[in-house]
C-alpha cells in the first residue's frame, strides 16, 4: 500500500511538473513569436517613415484631406505659408543637443483665417521669453516646409508631468490645451515641425528638431524569450537524463 501511495504521489508530481513546464514553454514561445511580429511591424513602419521623409513637400490641403480620411500623416513632408502670431507662442519643455530648453510652438494664421501650431524649433532655457530673441520673431507672410505631426489622443504616460498652463510650460503636446490657453478657434487638428532648411534671424528658434530614431529592439527581445525557452528545455532534459541514469544504475536497482 505504501509503495502504491508513493507511486501515485510521484505520478501526480510528474504530471504537475510537466504541466508547469509546458505552460512556461508555451508562454515563452508566444512572447518570442510576438516580438518577431513586432519586429516585422517596426521594420515596415521605419521603411514607411523613410519614404515619407524623402517625398516632396505636399501642400497643407493634401495633408488635411489625408487626416480627414484617416490616413497616417505622421512625418509627411508639408509646405505651407502664413503669418506667425508670436504673442501666442507656447513652450514645450525639451532637450536638444545636450541643452535644456523649449520647443517654441507658434500659431500660424493661414490665408483663410484658420490657424495651425508650428514647432519653430528649439531655444535654450534662458531664452524662453521672446524678448531675449527678438530678432527671431519674424513678421509678414512666411513660407515654410517641415513635417506633419499627429495630434496626441492623451498624455503619453502617467510619468509625464501635467502641463503648467499658468507658466506656459507644456510637458506633453496637448493641442487642445494649447489652443484653449491662447483663446484661438478654427485650429487645424495637427502640428507642423519646421525642418532645418528654415532659419531665423539671430539663429533662434533653431529648426530641424524632429526626432526620427524610433527604438527597434524587438529582435533582441525575441532572442531573449526564445533563449529562455531553449534554456528551459535544456534544464528539463538534464533532469530527465539524470533521473534515467539514476534509475538504470545498480544503486538505483537496489533501492
Amino acid at each position: 500500500m505504501t509503495t502504491e501511495i508513493k507511486t501515485s504521489r510521484s505520478s501526480i508530481r510528474t504530471i504537475l511538473t510537466g504541466t508547469v513546464v509546458l505552460l512556461s514553454l508555451a508562454i515563452l514561445l508566444t512572447l518570442g513569436t510576438w516580438q518577431v511580429e513586432r519586429l516585422h511591424w517596426k521594420e515596415g513602419l521605419l521603411a514607411d517613415i523613410a519614404e515619407r521623409r524623402s517625398a516632396d513637400p505636399a501642400p497643407l490641403s493634401e495633408i488635411e484631406q489625408r487626416a480627414v480620411a484617416g490616413d497616417e500623416i505622421e512625418y509627411r513632408r508639408i509646405a505651407l505659408s502664413g503669418t506667425f502670431d508670436h504673442t501666442r507662442e507656447r513652450h514645450f519643455f525639451a532637450t536638444f543637443e545636450g541643452r535644456t530648453g523649449f520647443y517654441v510652438y507658434t500659431p500660424l494664421t493661414l490665408a483663410d483665417g484658420s490657424k495651425i501650431f508650428v514647432n519653430r524649433g528649439f531655444v535654450p532655457y534662458e531664452m524662453k521669453e521672446p524678448a531675449t530673441r527678438a530678432a527671431g520673431e519674424v513678421s509678414g507672410e512666411q513660407a515654410i516646409t517641415g513635417y506633419a505631426r499627429a495630434k496626441l489622443s492623451g498624455k503619453p504616460s502617467m510619468l509625464v508631468p501635467d502641463n503648467d498652463l499658468s507658466k506656459n510650460i507644456f510637458y506633453w503636446k496637448d493641442l487642445d490645451a494649447m489652443a484653449a490657453s491662447t483663446g484661438l478657434s478654427d485650429v487645424i487638428p495637427f502640428f507642423v515641425d519646421i525642418d532645418a532648411s528654415v532659419t531665423d534671424p539671430g539663429g533662434w528658434p533653431k529648426g530641424g528638431v524632429t526626432q526620427f530614431d524610433l527604438p527597434n529592439n524587438h529582435l533582441q527581445y525575441a532572442a531573449t524569450w526564445y533563449g529562455l525557452a531553449a534554456a528551459l528545455l535544456a534544464v528539463v532534459f538534464a533532469m530527465w537524463w539524470r533521473s534515467r541514469k539514476s534509475a538504470s544504475s545498480p544503486a538505483g536497482e537496489g533501492r
